[in-house]
């Protein structure tokens, strides 16, 4: 991933099966600042059997009367249109990336160039699937969304075992509802997967409503945000009503940007801009009235006072009880 919290607008199906409404997709993505968009790869035949019930949020968003075949087929883009999205997202200076479905979906993929495989949550107990994805070499983003702490483990250990080593995978924890509502987000299970398995990267995939959970995410140490991209959210679609319209995702990016920058490194120290402000904002022990040569230091002669310019309060206790070296007026740094 390219930076310290790697950022992908998913794009997903918000194409709605058009490729002209994909390239726009990849051009608000690239303006929002995003490292990467999303796309999501599939045959429908592949993918879902044709009795396939729709889950409760895609009959809400996109009624009832047809199938979840029918309607993942009217949003299933051919291999060509892959081909052309990833080269114009090279054009528009963003990393391309889509979730493969299936294997040969995958192959596909990285045969174009794909720099790491995403794994959907609905994915994360196929085995046969992790087994071929893990074999293929590539870094992998692995949702866990509906998963329990045991899933995860077995998951990661099909994908370490056909040879894609921990430290190559990033675990998103993700809430798998549409949108998901706050109360269930778990954002702490998030920090629970970078304890269970310390050797891989965390990072979240989210579905609720607004910008603030990923930003949380950010501040928790997330190295991946990930957050669905349309370019209206009244469209027809599964997707769209739990996006964020470009303006939200801008303003989502730059704030995950500076809530990462803000981190920092974790030691304590006095920063650059804050040193000037030393000599100004801490104090110095000066006397509190006139002093005599010779006259011994004590509270009833000292106080302490700004500038920091004198000697600091922190040496009060080796201070006090010593015999003033000249005469002190009152204010003045001893």
């Amino acid at each position: 991933m390219k930076s310290i919290c790697a950022i992908i607008a998913e794009a997903g199906v918000n194409h709605n099966g058009s490729i002209e409404l994909a390239f726009r997709l990849v051009d608000e993505a690239a303006r929002t600042g995003a490292d990467y968009v999303k796309f999501q790869t599939f045959r429908t035949e592949k993918l879902v059997a044709r009795h396939a019930p729709k889950a409760n949020y895609q009959q809400r968003t996109c009624g009832s009367s047809e199938s979840q075949f029918d309607m993942l087929k009217r949003l299933e883009l051919p291999e060509s249109a892959f081909r052309d999205i990833a080269a114009y997202c090279t054009e528009q200076g963003i990393a391309f990336l889509s979730t493969p479905f299936d294997a040969e979906s995958a192959a596909f993929l990285a045969g174009i160039g794909m720099s790491a495989l995403k794994v959907s949550s609905g994915d994360l107990t196929d085995i046969p699937l992790l087994r071929q994805l893990g074999a293929m070499g590539l870094p992998i983003l692995l949702s866990t969304g509906m998963g329990t702490l045991g899933e995860v483990e077995t998951a990661l250990e099909t994908l370490e075992a056909a040879g894609t080593p921990l430290e190559r995978i990033t675990l998103l924890h993700c809430t798998t509802e549409y949108p998901a509502p706050f109360e269930e987000v778990n954002l702490r299970a998030m920090l629970t997967l970078g304890t269970a398995f310390p050797r891989v990267s965390i990072g979240y995939s989210d579905h609720t409503d607004g910008i603030e959970i990923p930003i949380a995410a950010a501040a928790l140490g997330a190295r991946v945000i990930e957050k669905h991209l349309t370019l209206d959210r009244a469209m027809p679609g599964p997707d769209h009503r739990a996006s964020l319209a470009p303006l939200e995702f801008a303003q989502m990016v730059g704030a995950v940007r500076r809530v990462t920058s803000a981190l920092g490194d974790g030691r304590k120290r006095p920063s650059a801009s804050e040193l000037p402000n030393r000599l100004v904002a801490r104090k110095s022990i000066v006397a509190s009235r006139p002093i005599a040569q010779g006259e011994p230091l004590s509270p009833e002669n000292l106080t302490v006072r700004r500038p920091g310019s004198g000697i600091s309060p922190a040496r009060w206790d080796s201070v006090v009880g010593t015999l003033a070296m000249r005469a002190y007026a009152a204010d003045e740094p001893i």
